[in-house]
């Protein structure tokens, strides 16, 4: 057993309440015994008698008295050094039961090592819970504006051709369609992350050449992409790859989707590597770029900004968030810099055998 903290604590308040307690009762019964032999030896019992005079007993009652004073004394002080940081961290649960999530517990005496790790854990666990309270009041609003535009679209054509203010062959069902598809990403997007962040998305690992889906993806896109002024470059390693290929289309929808959205028309780069055990995928665009110091936030969600004119985030602001909790769920992460040309790399990596330690860097 360790003797630290508030165990050492203890221990060494008794042990100086012994010593000196000790101390005490030896000095102060050779004074005692030699003032009162002095005065009068007839003050003492015989040295046969097991009876102490009255005098003795005073000299017992008078040290015992004093031994109690003196032990209530460091109890007292012992116990409020250890009762100052468990009160105030009762008085701070108190508070945050209540709703006031800025309370925060003091440990005074940190050489008391179990309470000031208490003080420090609740501080933690009630900061924790301020800032999700606050990501919470964040995300509520920012998902009731992004759905108010396309629901109010909706609600206003619908109601329209119910009023009779527009025909039903005059109302642009593409548009409508188009709304409906950005709702049904925005919910599949939610999804993805609610799933990230406790920890239940389920990847379907295996074995995979990345080279057909990503291939199959620019097909798919490839008429839009067109249509925006973008042509795609492939540059793609073969080398097998363990991942949930589903998830790594979702990846690259969302990096292609992002560019298609805010950066300047022109040749889009998607390229794939492994390097030092880990599956390396970038997608590269013509710019504008994002600032540096912008950078390091465009996979937080709903996290917008300008940089140079272009958004840091695509569609409903949740695209590159999906892209980092994918990354994440693989045991890998995502980064953002900025490339020769000046536009933005969007780098995904993961290791490539599942389960492997990610790679420094």
């Amino acid at each position: 057993m360790r003797f630290t903290g508030l165990n050492r604590q203890i221990i060494l308040s008794m042990s100086v309440l012994m010593v000196c307690s000790i101390l005490i009762i030896w000095i102060g019964s050779w004074t005692f015994f030699a003032i009162a032999f002095k005065i009068d030896p007839e003050m003492l019992s015989e040295p046969d008698d097991w009876s102490p005079s009255t005098v003795e007993w005073l000299w017992i009652f008078a040290i015992t008295i004093f031994g109690l004073l003196l032990a209530a004394f460091f109890a007292i002080k012992l116990a409020a050094r250890i009762l100052k940081p468990i009160n105030s961290v009762m008085d701070s649960v108190r508070r945050v039961a209540h709703g006031d999530l800025s309370a925060r517990a003091f440990a005074g005496d940190r050489s008391l090592g179990e309470t000031a790790m208490l003080v420090d854990d609740f501080n933690s666990m009630a900061e924790r819970l301020q800032r999700a309270a606050k990501e919470s009041e964040t995300w509520n609003a920012a998902i009731a504006h992004e759905l108010r535009t396309p629901v109010t679209i909706l609600r206003g054509t619908l109601q329209g051709v119910v009023d009779g203010v527009f025909k039903p062959e005059e109302v642009p069902f593409s548009s409508l369609l188009a709304q409906v598809e950005d709702l049904g990403r925005l919910v599949e997007d939610l999804r993805t992350l609610s799933l990230a962040d406790s920890g239940h998305m389920q990847l379907r690992m295996a074995w995979t050449d990345l080279t057909l889906e990503i291939e199959e993806v620019g097909r798919l896109l490839a008429q839009e992409m067109e249509a925006a002024g973008f042509s795609l470059q492939l540059h793609l390693s073969d080398h097998p790859v363990c991942c949930d290929a589903a998830r790594i289309r979702q990846i690259v929808l969302a990096l292609l989707d992002n560019a298609r959205r805010y950066a300047h028309p022109g040749l889009l780069r998607v390229r794939t590597r492994v390097l030092a055990g880990q599956y390396y995928l970038s997608v590269e665009d013509a710019g504008p770029g994002i600032a540096e110091e912008l950078a390091q936030h465009v996979f937080e969600a709903f996290r917008r900004g300008d940089s140079d004119g272009g958004d840091l985030h695509a569609g409903s602001g949740l695209g590159l968030a999906v892209v980092e909790a994918i990354a994440r769920a693989h045991g890998g992460s995502a980064a953002c810099t900025r490339g020769k040309a000046g536009g933005s790399v969007f780098t995904v990596k993961w290791p490539v055998e599942h389960g492997a330690p990610p790679a420094a860097g």
